[in-house]
């Protein structure tokens, strides 16, 4: 009889939680039981892990009892993660390796019937879950995970390509292994590392806002955005430029820091969409408007992040915001004032960050030419009302700024010179976002409560200003507040100590254009 113990991890929501995998070969008839809440793909991992040792020389043990324990047995366990730690399990509790420095190690990967490891989903979050837990642990992954595992800080992560590149660390001393097998080959003299993070020092050319010729209110509205992390809806006649200025806002962001940048690369691995090259570049996801619900928010079983989680620190662009279903659009109204998602199913809870910046474009009515000088609208005022009450007024007033981009003349569009680059916008943009942070830690977006009567700074004039306007124009709370934000971030851009009665007066014409 023989027992054995490996750690590994699986993924609930953004957490890694720990997951031991204990092996019992015993006397009895042959089998191979697998037990602990293990999903399809981890059950199948007994296939995949007999035909890999067996493929790579190793001894199968056929003819006892093997009972495989994945503890804890409440937890659901899904993916192909397991099979590499069940395979050592395996070799352990039958003697092949020394299962003794096994605990000093956390092993994650898939198995390829020739005992090749292939990449899972996660290996960041894992990272993160053994740099929170303060443990000493070092990690083995497959070629590309380990590479995102590196990026963690502090972490001691080990690349292994092959099931033998493993076995060779745990051989028994004084014990020789035949390795004849027919996939020996498959396994190269340095499968096994240890890898360094190598951050990506070559920057990815994007879109520059010199290209947008005119629009100079659109891109004043942008500048205020990008500095104080606002959400905007461009609205305006086809091809006026909407979706050109809202492909280049990212490019105004200011840089992440690392703990921002870690954030989203851990979102992205659970996706699959994280590639080590695009490491501290603020994320852009712009879905088609045929997205539902669950596909925005996230969701399934078990849960995985959705759209705006993926846009976490970044941009999530909506074109043809009407066109989105309405469920769709609703979904978002909780995230966008508290920048995280908790998605709830009946067997399990998963919360997802979602501090996103909301870019929305749409057409003022179901032609687009609405106001327009170059095309007459062929719409009725029904039609109009009914296309611009897609957009809910809860919706409507999460969103900061309103801003009309208007059809350009084309003798204005042909002679106008090249606007302002992005990296001059940027520089504005990161100088104000700094300013409120050394100021309240946070930018503008984010203030709330007693933190935004304390840092809002109003002198008398503009509060009395203030006052008139709310009662004119009905404003709701969330729509003064809002328009006190972003009267902030346009004094910080000034770089005023106090909001003043210019800076509000220019909040308020971002906070309207629909004709409803």
């Amino acid at each position: 009889m023989g027992l054995s113990l490996v750690q590994s991890r699986t993924l609930r929501g953004l957490d890694a939680a720990r997951v031991t995998v204990e092996v019992h070969l015993a006397n009895g008839l042959p089998s191979f039981t697998l037990v602990g809440l293990a999903d399809v793909e981890v059950k199948e991992a007994r296939e995949r892990v007999r035909c890999a040792i067996q493929n790579c020389g190793l001894q199968f043990p056929h003819n006892q009892r093997i009972t495989v324990n994945l503890a804890p047995a409440d937890l659901p366990k899904d993916s192909g993660r397991l099979d590499l730690p069940i395979a050592l399990g395996i070799l352990a509790a039958s003697g092949q390796i020394d299962g003794a420095p096994l605990a000093a190690y956390e092993f994650a990967g898939e198995l390829s019937l020739t005992g090749a490891l292939h990449p899972v989903r996660g290996a960041l979050a894992m990272a993160l879950a053994v740099h929170t837990s303060r443990t000493v642990v070092r990690l083995v992954l497959p070629p590309g995970n380990a590479e995102e595992a590196a990026l963690v800080p502090g972490s001691e992560v080990y690349r292994a390509k092959h099931l033998l590149d493993v076995v060779r660390q745990f051989i028994p001393v004084g014990t020789a292994l035949d390795l004849t097998g027919a996939a020996c080959s498959d396994a190269a003299d340095d499968g096994w590392c240890r890898v360094e993070p190598v951050l990506a020092s070559v920057s990815v050319a994007q879109p520059d806002m010199a290209d947008v010729k005119g629009q100079a209110g659109a891109k004043r509205a942008m500048e205020i955005a990008a500095a104080g992390g606002h959400s905007m809806l461009l609205t305006g006649p086809p091809g006026s430029g909407k979706s050109m200025l809202a492909q280049r806002f990212a490019g105004l962001l200011p840089a992440m820091s690392c703990d921002e940048a870690l954030q989203s690369a851990a979102i992205g691995s659970l996706s699959g969409r994280f590639a080590v090259e695009n490491w501290g570049q603020r994320p852009t996801c712009s879905p088609h408007h045929s997205a539902s619900a669950v596909a925005l928010v996230g969701g399934g079983s078990p849960p995985r992040p959705g759209e705006i989680s993926l846009a976490h620190n970044g941009v999530l662009f909506l074109d043809e915001l009407p066109e989105f279903p309405r469920a769709a659009l609703e979904a978002l109204r909780e995230p966008l004032e508290t920048g995280c998602i908790t998605i709830s199913r009946a067997a399990q809870r998963a919360e997802f960050p979602a501090r996103f910046q909301l870019i929305g474009a749409m057409n003022p009515c179901p032609c687009g030419y609405l106001g327009s000088t170059a095309q007459a609208c062929r719409c009725t005022p029904d039609q109009i009302r009914r296309y611009q009450a897609k957009l809910s007024g809860p919706l409507m007033d999460r969103i900061d700024l309103h801003v009309e981009v208007p059809n350009l003349p084309h003798t204005d569009l042909l002679s106008a010179p090249a606007g302002e680059s992005t990296e001059r916008l940027r520089s504005r943009c990161s100088e104000a976002r700094q300013r409120a942070i050394e100021r309240q830690g946070c930018s503008n977006s984010a203030l709330h409560g007693q933190t935004l009567d304390q840092h809002i700074a109003l002198d008398s004039d503009a509060l009395k200003f203030l006052n008139i306007a709310a009662t004119r124009l009905g404003w709701s709370a969330r729509g003064t507040h809002r328009a006190l934000k972003v009267a902030r971030t346009i004094a910080d851009l000034a770089g005023s100590q106090t909001t003043q009665v210019a800076h509000l007066a220019e909040a308020m014409q971002y906070r309207r254009t629909l004709n409803r």
